[in-house]
């Protein structure tokens, strides 16, 4: 290989990892700004990232669901994780979003409303057959949030104290993304668009 073609080569590879890493962060970017916002009671666990930060593991109303729930679920014939699952969320009284409905490897089959939306996610677990357990753990991508060095810690422990809760961004595919973390009424934290 020539010396020039060596350059030309590197700075292909350079050109196409820069468009990669960029579609990511417009396309977080395109979601946090253009998604339809969600609110969500949260529950804290209290980790940290070496390579990240601190961060505040989150939990929420909708990561554990009733079978009952899930309308195909008696056609689940591989009940393994990571099975996609869509629920279908509706606004309550509170302002809060709750589960309505769920199905897996898909939407729920009634057409949505303008007080719904659905969210995707995975299955973590479902319980074995003969099993009297009638809940199915679901992870969103959005159990960790974050934070400033430092603020962690004291975030949690009023978590234990109060009720908070995160406003979503969910796209049109049903991908959440955090947008903010509220303490009550009042914003903690914005999640910036880049």
């Amino acid at each position: 290989m020539t010396k020039r073609r060596t350059i030309l080569l590197a700075a292909l590879v350079a050109v196409l990892q820069i468009a990669f890493l960029g579609s990511m962060i417009l396309g977080r970017a395109q979601a946090l700004r253009a998604g339809r916002e969600v609110t969500l009671n949260v529950e804290p666990v209290d980790p940290r990232d070496l390579l990240r930060g601190e961060y505040v593991r989150l939990g929420y109303d909708i990561s554990q669901i009733p079978i009952s729930l899930i309308e195909n679920a008696s056609e689940a014939v591989d009940r393994a994780r990571d099975v996609l699952i869509y629920l279908r969320l509706a606004k309550n009284a509170g302002g809060s979003w709750a589960v309505k409905v769920a199905a897996l490897n898909g939407p729920p089959t009634a057409p949505l409303t303008p007080d719904e939306i659905d969210i995707r996610g995975k299955v973590n677990y479902w319980p074995i057959a003969g099993n009297s357990e009638t809940q199915v753990l679901v992870a969103y991508g959005i159990e960790r949030f974050y934070l400033p060095e430092g603020a962690g810690r004291q975030i949690e422990e009023n978590m234990r104290e109060r009720i908070f809760s995160v406003k979503l961004a969910v796209t049109s595919d049903g991908t959440a993304h955090i947008k903010q973390l509220l303490d009550g009424d009042k914003v903690i934290f914005d999640e910036p668009l880049f």
